[in-house]
């Protein structure tokens, strides 16, 4: 004679019940990321540096000239920085 049981519970059943869906766009919401002014200048520095490494023509003798010239301590005058200075404001638009 064999017994067997009545009323098995069902194991699908059970996990049906305990499943919950979680809402991504809460968890989307308080995620958040601050970037300082310092790491964005660098991260500008970096970027425009990387475009220089990349470019093809470079002109070798014209970084050569001016090396020597900034390695002359008579060469840095205020009217170089000052043209300089105006070059870099031009370029940037300010």
């Amino acid at each position: 004679m064999t017994i067997e049981r009545v009323n098995l519970p069902d194991p699908i059943s059970r996990l049906k019940k305990s499943v919950k869906t979680v809402n991504p766009k809460k968890a989307q919401d308080t995620d958040s990321i601050q970037v300082s002014d310092d790491a964005k200048n660098k991260a500008e520095i970096y970027n425009a540096t990387e475009k220089v490494r990349m470019v093809s023509d470079i002109r070798t003798e014209k970084i050569d000239e001016i090396k020597r010239k900034l390695d002359d301590p008579n060469y840095i005058t205020n009217t170089v920085l000052e043209k300089t200075a105006e070059n870099i404001m031009e370029f940037f638009g300010i």
